[in-house]
């Protein structure tokens, strides 16, 4: 790892997507367990067991992610779109905070700031800014194909039916 990279501070948008990976995991945990106790006490709720297992599985990935992200000196990590896509489709379970935890989550990953932060922390390139396309030139082909198209014969003349 580098080392002059491990005296940087965070972005600040880095620390909120942390700290909110962390609340939504441990949500997801307790909302997992919540669930799939009251589902295992109806029959009809057995065969929807596997809707429970979400929040919970996926909480304990956050805690970890989040763990991550906190550490200091920071581990080499990737922003994690996958878990952000998965807190969104948490709304299955009914967990609202987790989807709204992640749409802030994909919201925030595409922030230059946190682009430039992941990008220097895993040692790849920078993302580079969008270039604006250069406007069209006329040319001399594309002004007379112009004209020609605006000429029409005089024989389409409208003729006087009666």
């Amino acid at each position: 790892m580098n080392t002059p990279f491990t005296n940087q501070q965070k972005p600040t948008l880095v620390n909120v997507i942390a700290w909110m990976t962390l609340a939504s995991g441990i949500v997801n945990l307790f909302w997992g367990f919540g669930l799939s106790l009251t589902v295992l006490l109806s029959i009809v709720g057995i065969i929807c067991i596997p809707l429970t297992i979400l929040p919970t599985v996926l909480g304990i990935f956050e805690v970890i992610y989040a763990a991550k992200l906190l550490s200091s000196p920071p581990q080499a990590v990737l922003p994690s779109t996958n878990l952000a896509v998965l807190e969104i489709v948490c709304i299955l379970a009914g967990n609202i905070f987790s989807v709204v935890v992640g749409i802030l989550a994909l919201v925030f990953y595409n922030d230059l700031t946190v682009r430039d932060y992941f990008a220097r922390l895993n040692g790849t390139p920078a993302p580079l800014m969008p270039t604006p396309t250069p406007e069209p030139t006329l040319t001399s082909t594309m002004v007379e194909e112009s004209i020609a198209g605006e000429e029409s014969p005089s024989s389409d003349e409208e003729t006087p039916k009666g």
